[in-house]
Protein backbone atom coordinates (compact mmCIF):
# COMPACT_ATOMS: atom_id res chain seq x y z
CA UNK A 1 0.00 0.00 0.00
CA UNK A 2 1.28 2.96 0.49
CA UNK A 3 2.32 3.41 -0.87
CA UNK A 4 2.26 4.69 -1.43
CA UNK A 5 3.45 6.39 -0.74
CA UNK A 6 5.35 9.29 -1.28
CA UNK A 7 5.62 9.45 -5.44
CA UNK A 8 8.80 10.39 -5.74
CA UNK A 9 8.92 8.65 -4.54
CA UNK A 10 3.60 6.32 -0.66
CA UNK A 11 4.29 7.98 -1.46
CA UNK A 12 3.64 7.70 -1.45
CA UNK A 13 3.91 4.72 -1.21
CA UNK A 14 6.02 6.35 -1.21
CA UNK A 15 11.37 7.81 -3.34
CA UNK A 16 15.35 6.71 -5.34
CA UNK A 17 17.73 3.95 -6.52
CA UNK A 18 20.90 2.75 -8.61
CA UNK A 19 22.10 1.39 -12.39
CA UNK A 20 20.65 0.44 -15.07
CA UNK A 21 22.91 -2.77 -15.83
CA UNK A 22 23.00 -2.74 -11.79
CA UNK A 23 19.89 -3.40 -10.96
CA UNK A 24 19.28 -6.32 -13.32
CA UNK A 25 21.41 -8.14 -10.77
CA UNK A 26 20.23 -6.31 -7.46
CA UNK A 27 16.67 -8.24 -9.28
CA UNK A 28 18.33 -11.81 -9.76
CA UNK A 29 19.25 -11.73 -5.88
CA UNK A 30 16.89 -10.29 -4.56
CA UNK A 31 14.12 -12.50 -6.14
CA UNK A 32 16.02 -15.54 -4.97
CA UNK A 33 15.86 -14.96 -1.14
CA UNK A 34 13.04 -12.01 -0.33
CA UNK A 35 15.62 -10.64 2.31
CA UNK A 36 18.11 -8.03 0.91
CA UNK A 37 21.95 -9.61 0.72
CA UNK A 38 24.74 -8.61 0.49
CA UNK A 39 26.21 -7.60 -3.07
CA UNK A 40 27.48 -5.54 -5.91
CA UNK A 41 26.15 -4.02 -9.04
CA UNK A 42 27.43 -2.12 -11.60
CA UNK A 43 27.01 -0.31 -14.89
CA UNK A 44 29.78 1.76 -16.37
CA UNK A 45 31.84 4.02 -13.44
CA UNK A 46 28.76 3.55 -11.20
CA UNK A 47 28.81 0.76 -8.23
CA UNK A 48 26.17 -0.17 -5.86
CA UNK A 49 26.69 -2.70 -2.58
CA UNK A 50 23.11 -4.01 -1.45
CA UNK A 51 23.74 -4.21 2.57
CA UNK A 52 21.52 -6.53 4.85
CA UNK A 53 21.41 -3.71 7.43
CA UNK A 54 23.60 -1.03 8.91
CA UNK A 55 26.16 -1.90 11.41
CA UNK A 56 24.68 -2.22 15.01
CA UNK A 57 24.77 0.45 17.67
CA UNK A 58 28.03 0.26 20.20
CA UNK A 59 26.25 3.05 22.71
CA UNK A 60 23.39 5.44 23.73
CA UNK A 61 22.32 8.98 22.23
CA UNK A 62 20.93 11.99 24.15
CA UNK A 63 19.15 12.79 20.47
CA UNK A 64 20.05 11.87 16.94
CA UNK A 65 18.19 14.51 13.76
CA UNK A 66 16.24 12.80 10.72
CA UNK A 67 15.51 14.99 7.54
CA UNK A 68 11.83 14.17 5.78
CA UNK A 69 10.69 15.26 3.02
CA UNK A 70 7.41 16.55 4.02
CA UNK A 71 5.34 17.66 7.06
CA UNK A 72 2.60 14.71 7.78
CA UNK A 73 -1.14 16.24 7.63
CA UNK A 74 -1.88 14.20 10.46
CA UNK A 75 -0.34 10.87 12.40
CA UNK A 76 -3.39 9.14 12.90
CA UNK A 77 -2.85 5.89 12.32
CA UNK A 78 -5.84 4.92 9.72
CA UNK A 79 -4.35 7.76 7.80
CA UNK A 80 -0.79 6.55 7.55
CA UNK A 81 -0.71 5.84 4.11
CA UNK A 82 2.27 8.16 2.71
CA UNK A 83 6.63 8.16 4.12
CA UNK A 84 6.11 11.05 6.17
CA UNK A 85 3.78 9.33 8.16
CA UNK A 86 4.82 6.27 7.77
CA UNK A 87 8.54 7.09 9.14
CA UNK A 88 7.52 9.16 12.33
CA UNK A 89 4.86 6.65 13.41
CA UNK A 90 6.01 3.40 13.24
CA UNK A 91 8.31 4.51 16.24
CA UNK A 92 5.08 5.19 18.08
CA UNK A 93 2.72 2.96 17.26
CA UNK A 94 2.98 -0.43 17.06
CA UNK A 95 0.45 -3.43 15.45
CA UNK A 96 -0.41 -7.06 16.60
CA UNK A 97 2.17 -8.05 13.67
CA UNK A 98 5.67 -7.04 12.88
CA UNK A 99 7.63 -6.74 9.71
CA UNK A 100 11.30 -7.08 10.99
CA UNK A 101 13.93 -5.34 9.14
CA UNK A 102 14.96 -8.87 6.93
CA UNK A 103 10.83 -8.25 5.85
CA UNK A 104 9.81 -11.14 7.09
CA UNK A 105 6.75 -11.62 9.48
CA UNK A 106 7.06 -11.82 13.57
CA UNK A 107 5.19 -11.23 16.52
CA UNK A 108 4.30 -7.76 17.84
CA UNK A 109 1.34 -6.67 20.16
CA UNK A 110 0.39 -10.17 19.92
CA UNK A 111 2.68 -12.72 21.40
CA UNK A 112 0.68 -15.75 19.56
CA UNK A 113 -0.97 -15.95 16.67
CA UNK A 114 -3.66 -18.65 15.37
CA UNK A 115 -5.79 -19.74 12.95
CA UNK A 116 -8.25 -22.65 13.70
CA UNK A 117 -9.88 -22.49 10.69
CA UNK A 118 -9.42 -20.86 7.11
CA UNK A 119 -11.47 -17.94 8.06
CA UNK A 120 -10.55 -17.29 11.84
CA UNK A 121 -7.67 -15.66 13.16
CA UNK A 122 -7.30 -15.19 16.68
CA UNK A 123 -4.71 -13.08 18.17
CA UNK A 124 -3.42 -13.55 21.86
CA UNK A 125 -2.17 -10.25 23.07
CA UNK A 126 1.35 -9.64 25.69
CA UNK A 127 0.27 -9.12 29.11
CA UNK A 128 1.23 -5.97 30.68
CA UNK A 129 1.68 -3.85 27.80
CA UNK A 130 1.61 0.09 28.46
CA UNK A 131 -0.02 3.18 26.15
CA UNK A 132 2.08 6.22 26.44
CA UNK A 133 -0.85 7.72 28.59
CA UNK A 134 -0.14 4.73 31.63
CA UNK A 135 -2.95 3.02 30.79
CA UNK A 136 -2.71 -0.76 29.80
CA UNK A 137 -3.26 -2.03 26.74
CA UNK A 138 -6.24 -4.73 26.82
CA UNK A 139 -8.78 -7.05 24.05
CA UNK A 140 -10.63 -4.11 24.63
CA UNK A 141 -8.37 -1.47 22.85
CA UNK A 142 -7.61 -3.40 20.07
CA UNK A 143 -11.29 -4.14 18.81
CA UNK A 144 -11.82 -0.66 19.10
CA UNK A 145 -8.77 0.35 17.21
CA UNK A 146 -9.28 -2.02 14.60
CA UNK A 147 -13.14 -1.13 14.33
CA UNK A 148 -11.94 2.60 13.35
CA UNK A 149 -10.20 0.92 10.56
CA UNK A 150 -13.36 -0.68 9.35
CA UNK A 151 -15.86 2.39 10.15
CA UNK A 152 -16.86 3.81 6.77
CA UNK A 153 -16.87 7.46 8.16
CA UNK A 154 -13.60 7.43 8.73
CA UNK A 155 -12.50 6.88 5.25
CA UNK A 156 -9.67 5.15 6.49
CA UNK A 157 -6.33 4.37 3.65
CA UNK A 158 -6.76 0.68 4.82
CA UNK A 159 -9.81 0.17 4.65
CA UNK A 160 -9.27 -2.16 1.47
CA UNK A 161 -7.76 -4.64 4.06
CA UNK A 162 -10.78 -5.30 6.23
CA UNK A 163 -13.20 -6.00 3.26
CA UNK A 164 -13.38 -9.79 4.14
CA UNK A 165 -13.58 -9.08 7.98
CA UNK A 166 -16.96 -9.93 9.22
CA UNK A 167 -16.39 -9.40 13.15
CA UNK A 168 -13.59 -8.25 15.32
CA UNK A 169 -14.85 -9.60 18.93
CA UNK A 170 -12.97 -9.55 22.21
CA UNK A 171 -12.75 -13.92 23.00
CA UNK A 172 -10.70 -12.31 26.44
CA UNK A 173 -9.07 -10.26 28.56
CA UNK A 174 -5.94 -10.70 26.04
CA UNK A 175 -7.66 -12.10 23.37
CA UNK A 176 -9.13 -10.83 20.04
CA UNK A 177 -10.71 -13.16 17.59
CA UNK A 178 -11.25 -11.96 14.13
CA UNK A 179 -14.24 -13.78 11.82
CA UNK A 180 -13.32 -13.13 7.97
CA UNK A 181 -15.98 -13.50 5.04
CA UNK A 182 -13.68 -15.68 3.17
CA UNK A 183 -10.36 -16.94 3.51
CA UNK A 184 -7.64 -14.51 2.93
CA UNK A 185 -3.74 -14.90 2.42
CA UNK A 186 -2.96 -11.53 3.13
CA UNK A 187 -4.85 -10.32 6.22
CA UNK A 188 -2.20 -11.79 9.12
CA UNK A 189 0.12 -10.36 6.96
CA UNK A 190 -1.44 -6.51 7.04
CA UNK A 191 -1.62 -6.78 10.51
CA UNK A 192 2.02 -6.18 10.63
CA UNK A 193 1.63 -2.69 8.66
CA UNK A 194 -0.29 0.66 9.97
CA UNK A 195 -3.47 -1.61 9.27
CA UNK A 196 -2.84 -3.40 12.68
CA UNK A 197 -1.76 -0.67 15.53
CA UNK A 198 -3.74 -0.86 18.14
CA UNK A 199 -3.81 2.56 20.05
CA UNK A 200 -5.63 3.82 23.53
CA UNK A 201 -9.56 3.75 23.35
CA UNK A 202 -9.75 6.33 25.54
CA UNK A 203 -7.18 8.60 24.45
CA UNK A 204 -8.82 8.58 21.32
CA UNK A 205 -11.72 9.11 22.21
CA UNK A 206 -10.84 12.05 24.56
CA UNK A 207 -8.75 13.38 21.81
CA UNK A 208 -11.52 13.50 19.54
CA UNK A 209 -11.60 15.28 16.30
CA UNK A 210 -7.37 16.30 17.45
CA UNK A 211 -6.32 12.90 17.68
CA UNK A 212 -3.48 12.44 15.14
CA UNK A 213 -2.70 16.11 14.59
CA UNK A 214 -2.09 17.36 18.79
CA UNK A 215 -1.10 15.69 22.14
CA UNK A 216 -0.31 12.17 22.16
CA UNK A 217 -1.13 9.44 20.03
CA UNK A 218 -1.58 7.07 22.94
CA UNK A 219 -0.13 4.22 21.43
CA UNK A 220 2.60 1.60 22.71
CA UNK A 221 5.91 2.07 21.03
CA UNK A 222 9.34 2.65 21.91
CA UNK A 223 8.74 6.55 21.69
CA UNK A 224 5.58 8.86 22.31
CA UNK A 225 4.92 12.14 20.40
CA UNK A 226 6.84 15.08 22.12
CA UNK A 227 6.42 18.71 20.51
CA UNK A 228 5.54 18.87 17.24
CA UNK A 229 6.27 22.37 15.93
CA UNK A 230 4.31 22.87 12.91
CA UNK A 231 5.64 23.34 9.65
CA UNK A 232 8.98 23.31 11.32
CA UNK A 233 9.62 19.60 13.27
CA UNK A 234 8.45 16.82 15.36
CA UNK A 235 10.11 15.75 18.43
CA UNK A 236 9.92 11.93 19.71
CA UNK A 237 10.89 11.27 23.29
CA UNK A 238 11.76 7.89 24.35
CA UNK A 239 8.86 5.33 26.22
CA UNK A 240 10.49 4.64 29.45
CA UNK A 241 7.79 1.97 30.33
CA UNK A 242 8.26 0.35 26.73
CA UNK A 243 7.65 -3.27 27.20
CA UNK A 244 10.07 -4.18 24.87
CA UNK A 245 13.76 -3.10 24.44
CA UNK A 246 14.17 0.47 24.91
CA UNK A 247 15.14 2.71 22.63
CA UNK A 248 18.86 3.68 22.14
CA UNK A 249 18.24 7.79 21.57
CA UNK A 250 16.21 9.88 23.96
CA UNK A 251 14.93 11.73 21.69
CA UNK A 252 14.64 11.87 17.95
CA UNK A 253 13.60 15.29 15.60
CA UNK A 254 12.17 15.03 12.35
CA UNK A 255 12.78 17.73 10.42
CA UNK A 256 10.64 18.86 7.87
CA UNK A 257 13.23 19.74 4.96
CA UNK A 258 10.81 19.91 1.58
CA UNK A 259 13.60 21.39 -0.93
CA UNK A 260 16.10 18.89 -1.89
CA UNK A 261 18.81 20.68 -1.57
CA UNK A 262 18.48 21.49 1.88
CA UNK A 263 17.48 18.15 3.09
CA UNK A 264 21.11 16.91 1.38
CA UNK A 265 22.99 20.31 2.61
CA UNK A 266 21.37 19.21 6.58
CA UNK A 267 22.74 15.80 5.94
CA UNK A 268 26.28 17.07 4.94
CA UNK A 269 26.38 19.87 7.82
CA UNK A 270 25.30 17.76 10.46
CA UNK A 271 21.59 19.75 11.37
CA UNK A 272 20.42 16.31 10.30
CA UNK A 273 22.04 13.09 11.53
CA UNK A 274 20.51 10.67 8.28
CA UNK A 275 17.40 10.40 6.23
CA UNK A 276 15.91 7.99 4.12
CA UNK A 277 14.47 8.88 0.75
CA UNK A 278 17.43 9.97 -0.34
CA UNK A 279 17.74 12.75 -3.58
CA UNK A 280 19.15 10.96 -6.16
CA UNK A 281 20.87 13.62 -7.73
CA UNK A 282 22.92 13.77 -4.12
CA UNK A 283 24.15 9.86 -4.48
CA UNK A 284 27.70 10.60 -5.77
CA UNK A 285 27.88 13.96 -3.00
CA UNK A 286 26.62 12.27 0.13
CA UNK A 287 28.77 9.37 -1.01
CA UNK A 288 32.41 11.40 -1.30
CA UNK A 289 31.22 13.83 1.59
CA UNK A 290 33.40 12.08 3.68
CA UNK A 291 30.65 12.93 6.59
CA UNK A 292 28.84 9.15 6.72
CA UNK A 293 28.05 6.54 4.46
CA UNK A 294 24.86 6.12 2.11
CA UNK A 295 23.79 2.40 1.90
CA UNK A 296 21.59 0.88 -0.17
CA UNK A 297 18.98 -2.18 0.68
CA UNK A 298 15.93 -4.02 -0.40
CA UNK A 299 12.81 -1.47 -1.82
CA UNK A 300 10.21 -4.04 -2.87
CA UNK A 301 9.29 -0.63 -4.79
CA UNK A 302 8.69 0.33 -8.69
CA UNK A 303 8.44 3.76 -10.02
CA UNK A 304 5.60 4.25 -12.22
CA UNK A 305 3.27 6.49 -13.85
CA UNK A 306 -0.19 6.37 -11.81
CA UNK A 307 -2.85 6.53 -14.55
CA UNK A 308 -5.66 8.96 -12.71
CA UNK A 309 -7.99 9.56 -15.14
CA UNK A 310 -9.77 7.11 -17.82
CA UNK A 311 -12.74 8.75 -18.39
CA UNK A 312 -10.56 11.43 -20.73
CA UNK A 313 -7.72 10.84 -23.87
CA UNK A 314 -6.70 7.74 -21.26
CA UNK A 315 -9.04 5.90 -21.56
CA UNK A 316 -8.38 4.22 -24.66
CA UNK A 317 -5.56 1.85 -23.90
CA UNK A 318 -3.62 2.46 -27.46
CA UNK A 319 -3.00 5.66 -25.84
CA UNK A 320 -1.96 4.60 -23.12
CA UNK A 321 0.49 2.12 -24.79
CA UNK A 322 1.51 4.70 -27.08
CA UNK A 323 2.91 6.62 -24.51
CA UNK A 324 4.76 4.07 -22.59
CA UNK A 325 6.19 3.08 -25.55
CA UNK A 326 7.60 6.70 -26.17
CA UNK A 327 9.02 6.60 -23.19
CA UNK A 328 12.82 6.60 -22.54
CA UNK A 329 12.76 4.25 -19.74
CA UNK A 330 16.86 3.84 -19.80
CA UNK A 331 17.36 7.57 -19.78
CA UNK A 332 15.17 8.18 -16.99
CA UNK A 333 17.23 5.81 -14.95
CA UNK A 334 20.69 7.57 -15.65
CA UNK A 335 18.77 11.01 -15.41
CA UNK A 336 15.79 10.66 -12.82
CA UNK A 337 17.91 8.05 -10.57
CA UNK A 338 21.29 9.17 -10.73
CA UNK A 339 21.91 5.68 -12.80
CA UNK A 340 20.58 4.00 -9.91
CA UNK A 341 17.69 1.48 -10.86
CA UNK A 342 16.49 -0.42 -13.70
CA UNK A 343 14.50 -0.10 -16.40
CA UNK A 344 11.20 -2.24 -16.34
CA UNK A 345 7.92 -3.22 -17.91
CA UNK A 346 6.97 -4.81 -14.52
CA UNK A 347 4.70 -3.16 -11.77
CA UNK A 348 6.00 -5.58 -9.57
CA UNK A 349 9.41 -6.15 -8.27
CA UNK A 350 11.08 -9.44 -8.73
CA UNK A 351 11.72 -9.81 -4.67
CA UNK A 352 8.05 -9.81 -4.32
CA UNK A 353 8.08 -12.86 -5.78
CA UNK A 354 10.88 -14.33 -3.85
CA UNK A 355 8.69 -17.18 -2.65
CA UNK A 356 6.96 -18.55 -5.99
CA UNK A 357 8.37 -21.33 -7.58
CA UNK A 358 10.77 -20.66 -10.63
CA UNK A 359 8.49 -22.14 -13.25
CA UNK A 360 5.69 -18.94 -12.10
CA UNK A 361 8.12 -16.42 -11.62
CA UNK A 362 9.64 -16.97 -15.32
CA UNK A 363 5.82 -16.51 -16.49
CA UNK A 364 4.73 -13.86 -14.33
CA UNK A 365 7.74 -11.26 -16.37
CA UNK A 366 7.43 -12.87 -19.76
CA UNK A 367 5.71 -10.74 -22.51
CA UNK A 368 5.18 -7.91 -20.27
CA UNK A 369 5.22 -4.30 -21.46
CA UNK A 370 8.03 -3.74 -23.76
CA UNK A 371 10.87 -1.26 -22.09
CA UNK A 372 12.69 0.07 -25.15
CA UNK A 373 11.24 2.95 -27.56
CA UNK A 374 9.47 2.84 -30.77
CA UNK A 375 8.01 5.66 -31.70
CA UNK A 376 7.04 4.53 -34.95
CA UNK A 377 4.29 2.27 -33.36
CA UNK A 378 3.53 4.93 -30.33
CA UNK A 379 2.80 7.53 -33.61
CA UNK A 380 0.45 5.38 -35.36
CA UNK A 381 -1.58 4.20 -31.95
CA UNK A 382 -2.04 7.47 -31.14
CA UNK A 383 -3.62 8.22 -34.55
CA UNK A 384 -5.47 5.29 -34.64
CA UNK A 385 -7.07 6.19 -31.84
CA UNK A 386 -7.74 9.80 -32.91
CA UNK A 387 -5.63 10.94 -29.94
CA UNK A 388 -3.37 13.33 -32.26
CA UNK A 389 -2.85 16.69 -30.31
CA UNK A 390 -5.04 15.79 -27.08
CA UNK A 391 -4.03 17.02 -24.10
CA UNK A 392 -2.74 14.99 -21.15
CA UNK A 393 -1.93 16.38 -17.86
CA UNK A 394 0.38 15.02 -15.59
CA UNK A 395 1.19 16.44 -12.04
CA UNK A 396 4.63 17.37 -11.22
CA UNK A 397 6.51 18.25 -8.15
CA UNK A 398 10.25 19.67 -6.74
CA UNK A 399 10.45 16.94 -3.97
CA UNK A 400 12.98 15.38 -5.91
CA UNK A 401 14.44 15.13 -9.46
CA UNK A 402 12.93 11.40 -9.52
CA UNK A 403 9.55 12.84 -9.57
CA UNK A 404 10.52 16.02 -11.61
CA UNK A 405 12.28 14.38 -14.30
CA UNK A 406 9.96 11.77 -14.63
CA UNK A 407 7.33 13.45 -15.57
CA UNK A 408 9.73 15.57 -18.10
CA UNK A 409 9.67 12.27 -19.85
CA UNK A 410 6.60 12.14 -19.63
CA UNK A 411 5.95 15.46 -21.54
CA UNK A 412 8.88 14.70 -24.06
CA UNK A 413 7.75 11.49 -24.98
CA UNK A 414 3.99 12.55 -25.67
CA UNK A 415 5.69 15.70 -27.81
CA UNK A 416 7.29 12.82 -29.75
CA UNK A 417 4.30 11.28 -31.16
CA UNK A 418 1.57 13.88 -31.01
CA UNK A 419 0.16 14.19 -28.09
CA UNK A 420 0.25 17.52 -26.11
CA UNK A 421 1.50 16.82 -22.41
CA UNK A 422 0.81 19.77 -19.66
CA UNK A 423 2.88 19.50 -16.48
CA UNK A 424 0.68 20.90 -13.25
CA UNK A 425 3.05 21.46 -10.61
CA UNK A 426 2.08 20.33 -6.96
CA UNK A 427 3.76 21.57 -3.91
CA UNK A 428 5.93 18.60 -1.93
CA UNK A 429 3.51 18.59 0.74
CA UNK A 430 0.48 18.73 -1.04
CA UNK A 431 1.81 15.98 -3.15
CA UNK A 432 0.44 13.27 -0.53
CA UNK A 433 -2.59 14.34 -0.75
CA UNK A 434 -2.94 12.50 -4.39
CA UNK A 435 -3.02 9.55 -3.25
CA UNK A 436 -6.04 10.49 -0.33
CA UNK A 437 -8.03 13.29 -2.15
CA UNK A 438 -9.77 12.93 -5.47
CA UNK A 439 -10.30 16.92 -5.28
CA UNK A 440 -6.35 16.86 -5.37
CA UNK A 441 -6.71 14.68 -8.48
CA UNK A 442 -9.03 16.77 -10.28
CA UNK A 443 -7.68 18.27 -13.70
CA UNK A 444 -4.76 15.39 -13.73
CA UNK A 445 -4.74 12.43 -15.75
CA UNK A 446 -0.65 11.11 -14.37
CA UNK A 447 1.50 11.51 -11.50
CA UNK A 448 4.60 9.64 -10.63
CA UNK A 449 4.55 7.21 -8.09
CA UNK A 450 6.67 4.86 -6.33
CA UNK A 451 5.00 1.95 -5.06
CA UNK A 452 6.25 0.21 -2.28
CA UNK A 453 4.81 -3.02 -0.88
CA UNK A 454 3.58 -3.14 2.63
CA UNK A 455 3.72 -6.69 2.39
CA UNK A 456 6.45 -9.43 0.83
CA UNK A 457 3.62 -10.33 -1.86
CA UNK A 458 2.86 -8.83 -5.46
CA UNK A 459 -1.04 -9.45 -4.74
CA UNK A 460 -0.18 -6.01 -2.68
CA UNK A 461 -0.03 -3.84 -5.71
CA UNK A 462 -1.95 -5.50 -8.06
CA UNK A 463 -5.03 -5.52 -5.83
CA UNK A 464 -4.95 -1.97 -6.69
CA UNK A 465 -6.75 -2.29 -9.92
CA UNK A 466 -9.99 -4.26 -8.20
CA UNK A 467 -13.02 -2.31 -8.18
CA UNK A 468 -13.14 0.04 -5.73
CA UNK A 469 -9.79 -0.58 -4.46
CA UNK A 470 -8.39 2.49 -2.79
CA UNK A 471 -5.61 3.09 -5.02
CA UNK A 472 -7.51 2.61 -8.10
CA UNK A 473 -8.01 6.25 -8.98
CA UNK A 474 -9.25 5.74 -12.44
CA UNK A 475 -12.05 3.66 -11.71
CA UNK A 476 -10.83 0.42 -13.49
CA UNK A 477 -13.52 -2.34 -13.46
CA UNK A 478 -13.16 -5.58 -14.89
CA UNK A 479 -15.15 -8.49 -13.59
CA UNK A 480 -12.61 -11.18 -14.23
CA UNK A 481 -9.82 -9.28 -13.15
CA UNK A 482 -12.10 -8.52 -9.58
CA UNK A 483 -12.22 -12.36 -9.45
CA UNK A 484 -8.75 -13.42 -9.82
CA UNK A 485 -8.11 -10.75 -7.23
CA UNK A 486 -10.75 -12.76 -4.93
CA UNK A 487 -8.90 -15.90 -5.60
CA UNK A 488 -5.79 -15.40 -5.27
CA UNK A 489 -6.72 -13.72 -2.04
CA UNK A 490 -8.26 -16.74 -1.00
CA UNK A 491 -5.68 -19.26 -1.85
CA UNK A 492 -3.51 -20.73 1.23
CA UNK A 493 -1.63 -22.73 -1.04
CA UNK A 494 1.87 -20.04 -2.37
CA UNK A 495 2.15 -21.57 -5.60
CA UNK A 496 -2.04 -21.55 -6.26
CA UNK A 497 -1.78 -17.97 -5.25
CA UNK A 498 1.70 -16.77 -6.91
CA UNK A 499 0.17 -18.72 -10.40
CA UNK A 500 -3.04 -16.02 -10.46
CA UNK A 501 -0.88 -13.34 -9.16
CA UNK A 502 1.22 -14.31 -12.54
CA UNK A 503 -2.08 -13.84 -14.54
CA UNK A 504 -2.67 -10.78 -12.87
CA UNK A 505 -0.19 -9.66 -13.87
CA UNK A 506 -0.68 -9.82 -17.71
CA UNK A 507 -3.69 -8.13 -17.31
CA UNK A 508 -2.46 -5.14 -15.64
CA UNK A 509 0.58 -5.35 -18.19
CA UNK A 510 -2.04 -5.65 -21.45
CA UNK A 511 -4.32 -2.88 -19.89
CA UNK A 512 -1.15 -0.51 -18.85
CA UNK A 513 -3.44 0.23 -15.76
CA UNK A 514 -0.14 2.01 -14.21
CA UNK A 515 2.73 2.91 -16.61
CA UNK A 516 5.84 0.72 -15.24
CA UNK A 517 9.37 2.12 -15.53
CA UNK A 518 12.17 1.08 -13.26
CA UNK A 519 12.90 -0.68 -9.97
CA UNK A 520 14.91 0.48 -6.95
CA UNK A 521 16.43 -0.15 -3.51
CA UNK A 522 15.67 2.07 -0.91
CA UNK A 523 18.27 4.32 0.12
CA UNK A 524 19.68 5.52 3.64
CA UNK A 525 22.38 8.20 4.60
CA UNK A 526 23.94 7.87 7.98
CA UNK A 527 26.60 10.40 9.19
CA UNK A 528 29.58 9.09 11.45
CA UNK A 529 28.02 9.88 14.73
CA UNK A 530 25.20 7.00 14.49
CA UNK A 531 24.65 3.81 12.87
CA UNK A 532 21.69 0.96 13.45
CA UNK A 533 19.29 2.58 10.73
CA UNK A 534 17.74 -0.58 9.13
CA UNK A 535 18.73 -0.20 5.09
CA UNK A 536 15.13 -2.27 3.85
CA UNK A 537 11.85 -0.60 3.10
CA UNK A 538 10.85 -2.42 6.68
CA UNK A 539 10.96 1.21 8.38
CA UNK A 540 7.57 2.08 7.23
CA UNK A 541 6.11 -0.29 9.87
CA UNK A 542 9.11 -1.24 11.85
CA UNK A 543 10.49 1.20 15.04
CA UNK A 544 14.01 1.56 13.43
CA UNK A 545 14.50 4.50 15.23
CA UNK A 546 14.66 2.57 18.24
CA UNK A 547 17.85 0.75 17.25
CA UNK A 548 19.90 4.04 15.75
CA UNK A 549 22.72 4.76 18.66
CA UNK A 550 26.22 5.34 18.58
CA UNK A 551 28.83 4.78 16.33
CA UNK A 552 31.47 4.77 18.70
Amino acid sequence: MPRSQRPEHRSPHRRYALPAAALAAFALVAACAGPPKTGDGGSGDQAYKLSADTPAAKGQLDSFSWAVYAEPPTLDYISAFDYPQNTILSNVCESLMRWTPQLTLAPGLAAKTTSPDPTTWVYDLRPDVHFHDGGVMTADDVVYSLGRQMNPDNAAAWAQQFQNVSTVTKSGPLQVTVKLKQPDSQFNQYMATAAGVVASKAGIEAAGKDYGTSGSLDCTGPYQLGSWNKGQSIQLRRFDAYWGTKAKSAKVDFRFLTDPSARVNAMISGEADGGYLIPTESYDRLSKSGVGTLYFGEGLSTVNVNVTNMKGVLGDVRVRKALSLALDRSGFVRTGLAGAGSATGSLTSRAAWAAAPPDVRKEAFEGLTPTAPDIDRAKALVKEAGATGKTVTVATSSIGQDVSLLATAVQSAGARIGLDVQLKTIAPNAFTALFTDAKAREGIDLFPETYYDSITDPLDLLANFKTGAYQNFAGYSDQAYDDLVDKATAAADPAERFTLEAQLQKTASDQLLWIPVAEWPTAVFLNKRITGAPTTISYMYYPWAADVGSAQ
